[in-house]
């Protein structure tokens, strides 16, 4: 079977979709499918083209046997509606006519970029194969949430083509319960959907001894460390977690948080960081696939924060799977079906987003030695139970299905 993907992001990138991507891919390859890739040039977070990439028309290169084709588009940082509206438009448009000359036999693009899902429609149309949209963020509500925009005629209109996705796709791929009822709400027919959590790889994601020379370059020797790794966007409520440290660094000072990456709000936490005289806190750039695994090492929790916002009721985070991999304790910020399974799997402690006195109670409460051992073992749940070769081997027996099908 060829199978052909449209993605806006794919690594060398790091984020949650370029890594559900790759890793689905690599192992559809492995299973004997014809994968093809499209997608830009390497730049996200910080609009910044990859050293050894060029934004040029057309790039082919070849990762792990995935067939990758790397098209032109406008580069922008993440961050300002216009610009990136011009990204993902200028994705869109290339990503189609690349498209048109690949031999396909069925097609999957994956949002949050939400005009991936225009590409995947229009080349399901000319091709006459059929498409697949993976869900992975429910546009446009989560532009309100975030605070991008309020509801207006835009949001409305996106609403409409959001529906109309919908409807045109032969079939829907969601990560998540909550993603599935709200489609179901909005008139999809449930047999038209299937869910297909994230996970994480167990062969890249697996426990280790903390890096000895990450905890001496940082000065993190015999510190309790509080760790948040991913983007640092609006949706985060990254400030939050540093107006409550504040408090707490004289009367906690084996405590000690760091924040790995980059993203909108990253100068902004930088300059609010050293308003606060925060001497509790490290920020570390982003880091590599390869590299991340060594800094998720030298953490003993890992922070998954969003701000308080029913839409983020229905998300599941993907670095909670990656940490739970590594037996990393998770301390949660978030309510809704992520709750749930930290409570289900009895793998952290949760507190309610966006109250410091809760956050302060539950980070003291996970420090204990005996608490935090048992959610050790909750972490080690869900990573087995959430395999990411597991979860890429099924989701690929519902593609062959669709595509039998049609």
């Amino acid at each position: 079977m060829r199978l052909l993907f449209i993605t806006d992001n794919f690594p060398p990138e790091v984020n949650a979709p370029a890594n559900r991507t790759y890793e689905h891919c690599r192992e559809w390859v492995k299973l004997g499918v014809d994968v093809t890739v499209i997608t830009c040039a390497p730049n996200f977070p910080k609009g910044e083209v990859y050293a050894g990439y060029k934004n040029k028309l057309i790039h082919k290169e070849v990762i792990d046997g995935i067939k990758v084709i790397r098209v032109f588009t406008f580069i922008t940082a993440n961050e300002g509606i216009i610009k990136r509206t011009l990204d993902y438009v200028s994705f869109a448009i290339t990503a189609f006519f690349a498209g048109l000359f690949v031999k396909t036999d069925i097609i999957i693009s994956t949002s949050p970029q939400f005009f991936t899902s225009l590409t995947g429609r229009l080349l399901s149309f000319f091709k006459r194969k059929p498409w697949i949209f993976e869900v992975r963020d429910i546009w446009p509500e989560s532009i309100i949430a975030v605070g991008i925009m309020e509801r207006n005629k835009i949001i409305r209109a996106l609403e409409k083509l959001e529906k109309y996705y919908y409807k045109k796709a032969n079939h829907i791929v969601v990560v998540t319960d909550s993603f599935k009822q709200n489609l179901i709400d909005k008139g999809v027919p449930a047999s038209k959907i299937s869910i297909f959590k994230n996970g994480a790889n167990l062969d890249l994601y697996k426990p280790q001894d903390k890096n000895e020379s990450l905890l001496k370059q940082f000065n993190l020797k015999d510190k309790f460390i509080f760790a948040y790794i991913g983007t640092h966007g609006m949706a985060h409520g990254l400030d939050f977690i540093l107006n409550s440290i504040q408090s707490i660094q004289d009367t906690n000072p084996k405590f000690h948080f760091i924040f790995i990456g980059d993203g909108a709000e990253r100068i902004n936490l930088l300059k609010l960081s050293e308003n606060l005289k925060l001497k509790n806190v490290t920020f570390i750039n982003s880091v590599n696939k390869k590299d991340v695994v060594e800094y998720l090492s030298i953490m003993d929790v890992a922070i998954v924060n969003l701000k308080k916002s029913d839409t983020f009721l229905n998300v599941i985070p993907s670095k909670i799977f990656e940490a739970a991999a590594m037996e990393k304790p998770i301390l949660l910020g978030l309510e809704g079906e992520t709750k749930k399974m930290i409570l289900e799997f009895d793998s952290g402690i949760c507190y309610e987003p966006e109250n410091k006195n809760d956050f302060i109670k539950a980070m003291n409460e996970i420090s204990n030695t005996e608490i935090y051992q048992n959610k050790k073992i909750g972490a080690i749940k869900i990573a087995n139970t959430y395999d990411r070769k597991i979860i890429a081997d099924q989701m690929l027996q519902q593609i062959k299905k669709i595509q039998s099908q049609y």
